[in-house]
């Protein structure tokens, strides 16, 4: 049901919302510090790009959670501005979009981006101006090394866990399907190279075999043809290939396997970044009309929080339809940025940093409401927000643990969760 190569549109459709949901500053005046004109909140995500079909679904369901909060009162008492930046999937743009939001707008607070090279460019930015950044799905696990580090000064979090589970979610479903032997691609950033490491690891300690595992296959994100990547990745005709993949590029990638006559009898096995309906479409049919990814398996954060009922209906009535991969994370990183504010009574940064996980953690009355977290903390009770993603305690990295759903593209070329991981020890 989503609009391809709409995505210039769509984000200034986003950003006309988020001028129309409160009182912004013009002169971007007010800093980090957001004044006294209200919260002001940022998105930082792919309207265009490689990633664009995950991206603009997540612009669309922000100005709803914007509009439920402006229409219960607001944040401190004043009504919400959302203002948006496209980042392209670019981290040259995104290092650009966050440094408007958050040295020209003064946002207090940036919900983004996806990628996660994207968000690296971006982190360090908002550290420096002490805007508080929550990622609804960057999971590369240098993002935790770093904030051990203490590289963010605490200003870093994110509501969609680390691959760290999520590779070995991939390896433990490539184990349990009985493949012997891998190959991996992926894409050559930050989120690809990192991802395919963890795999590596997870699935040689159960036992299996990456065929390519000293010398891994990776593309360049910018490239156009794909041809020799997909022949090293398929050509020794493994059990599976794990494909660690951006949407655009990934779909050339895959087509030129199949071209090459290398995906019959291969597994195709995918991660979070292509979970889009419309990937399959993006690859191609076969000459039988049928999707040339068909029976492709792959893991995404699963959803499953106590508030995604009420997201999935909110959502079918002003959109019509479901949410899509990352929505959830997405509607809890702005909850959390709203609350905190709350909870701290100022519009800040550094006051949405401070309160930030008592928020998330608790302790506190648990909601998965955010107009009723909201009052609770207005009448100086402490909560413990239970999001639509999960519960999303964030620990001291700004990480929190996920669960992983399995996907599966079908004959039909729809995507169906056909299953859950369960990680050995969990």
């Amino acid at each position: 049901m989503k609009i391809r190569n709409t995505g210039r549109a769509l984000a200034a459709i986003a950003l006309a919302a988020g001028a129309l949901v409160g009182c912004e500053d013009p002169a971007g005046t007010g800093g980090a510090s957001g004044g006294a004109d209200g919260l002001k909140l940022g998105a930082l995500l792919p309207a265009t790009g490689d990633l664009s079909s995950i991206g603009q679904p997540m612009l669309e369901v922000l100005p709803l959670l914007v509009d439920q909060v402006n229409a219960c009162g607001g944040v401190n008492g004043s009504p919400v501005t959302l203002i948006t930046a496209d980042d392209q999937t670019d981290p040259t743009a995104g290092a650009e979009g966050m440094t408007k939001l958050t040295e020209v707008d003064g946002v207090a607070g940036v919900v983004g981006s996806f990628a996660s090279s994207v968000s690296m460019a971006g982190a360090d930015v908002a550290a420096r101006n002490e805007v508080m950044m929550i990622s609804p799905g960057s999971t590369s696990p240098l993002f935790t090394e770093r904030a051990a580090n203490g590289d963010f000064k605490g200003f870093w979090a994110r509501t969609a866990p680390p691959d760290t589970y999520q590779a070995e979610a991939l390896a433990q479903l490539a184990s349990d399907r009985g493949f012997k032997t891998v190959a991996t691609v992926a894409i050559n950033n930050d989120y690809g190279i990192e991802f395919e490491q963890r795999f590596i690891e997870a699935f040689e300690k159960l036992g299996g075999t990456v065929v390519n595992a000293d010398n891994p296959t990776r593309y360049d994100p910018k490239a156009a043809t794909f041809t020799t990547e997909a022949s090293a990745a398929f050509g020794e005709k493994p059990d599976a290939v794990a494909a660690i993949l951006y949407v655009e590029t990934g779909a050339l990638l895959l087509k030129a396997a199949y071209e090459q006559g290398l995906t019959e009898g291969v597994q195709v096995m995918l991660t979070d970044g292509v979970k889009t309906e419309e990937f399959p479409t993006q690859v191609g049919k076969d000459v039988d009309g049928k999707p040339i990814i068909a029976g492709a398996i792959g893991t995404v954060p699963g959803a499953d929080g106590v508030g995604l009922a009420a997201l999935e209906r909110l959502i079918d009535e002003k959109l019509g339809k479901a949410p899509s991969a990352f929505v959830p994370q997405t509607w809890d990183a702005m909850s959390l940025l709203m609350l905190a504010a709350q909870a701290a009574q100022e519009n800040t940064g550094a006051g949405i940093q401070s309160k930030l996980l008592d928020v998330a953690n608790g302790p506190g009355e648990e909601v998965n409401d955010i107009c009723e977290g909201l009052k609770l903390l207005q009448e100086g009770k402490d909560i413990n927000f239970q999001g639509a993603s999960g519960n999303v305690d964030i620990d001291e990295n700004g990480d929190v643990v996920g669960n992983y759903d399995v996907w599966t593209v079908q004959d039909t070329g729809e995507i169906d969760v056909t299953d859950k991981v369960e990680l050995q020890g969990e």
